[in-house]
């Protein structure tokens, strides 16, 4: 109990002294929901469903529960890899929000991406003054709310797919995009590390990475990309069993 109070405290600091790019993050939270609602609406528009019927609103919040809570725990599991810094590791924590968006739509992915964040903060707090959290829950929806608008449009193996592929894709240059502009300057400035000091690094690493731009395109997009392709393919053999088990 001391642990988790002790938690908490330091979680309201965090908050306090980076409140800025806290608030920043909160908007571009509320912004993914958004687009994720309106992709819905295209999709009952256009299949004539609802994702989200009255009658199946109870069963809809457990399971959402449920994969929130697994997302969590793969994510106590991190791997770091070879050709990035220690500073960026690998967990499977998108395999059930993957399954989650494409059971019940790409707002139950962001849904549960959220809820698997906030389970982290306050259970372990934030090592990283919610700069690797904030990334951790953009770039997972950069994964699986495009991937899973695909398949709802058209619901077959062809279109999941097609869906991954392009989450992947949109993952990886996300992810390039927010490494650069917001998340490793931020990173630098409120843990007052010079950006050499980041790089060098990733120089210590992979010897190809040599400034912040090598950084992006030979540790951050392959990191993406590889993230994209294991999620993908487990998805790919796990969903169609799961999905029995959620209906």
């Amino acid at each position: 109990m001391e642990n988790w109070i002790e938690t908490l405290k330091k979680t309201g600091t965090a908050i306090k002294d980076n409140a800025g790019f806290v608030a920043v993050s909160v908007l571009i939270i509320v912004v993914l929901y958004v687009l994720a609602a309106l992709m819905e609406k295209v999709i009952e528009k256009k299949n004539g469903v609802r994702l989200r019927q009255e009658k199946l609103k109870t069963n809809r919040m457990t399971v959402i529960a449920m994969f929130s809570a697994l997302a969590f725990v793969l994510m106590l599991f991190e791997f770091p890899l070879w050709f990035v810094p220690s500073f960026y590791e690998l967990d499977l924590s998108e395999i059930p929000v993957m399954i989650g968006a494409f059971a019940m739509g790409p707002t139950a992915g962001v849904v549960i991406e959220g809820v698997k964040i906030v389970l982290k903060v306050f259970i372990k707090g934030t090592s990283t003054a919610f700069v690797g959290d904030f990334a951790n829950f953009v770039v997972g929806c950069m994964l699986v709310v495009p991937a899973s608008f695909i398949y709802h449009m058209k619901k077959s193996k062809k279109s999941a797919l097609i869906g991954m592929l392009t989450g992947t894709v949109f993952m990886a240059l996300a992810g390039c995009l927010l490494n650069a502009y917001l998340l490793i300057p931020t990173f630098a400035t409120l843990f007052h590390m010079p950006l050499d000091a980041i790089v060098s690094a990733g120089t210590a690493v992979n010897k190809y990475i040599k400034n912040l731009t090598t950084l992006i395109i030979m540790g951050v997009l392959p990191f993406n990309l590889l993230k994209g392709v294991i999620v993908s393919a487990v998805t790919t053999v796990l969903y169609k069993y799961v999905r029995k088990i959620i209906k």
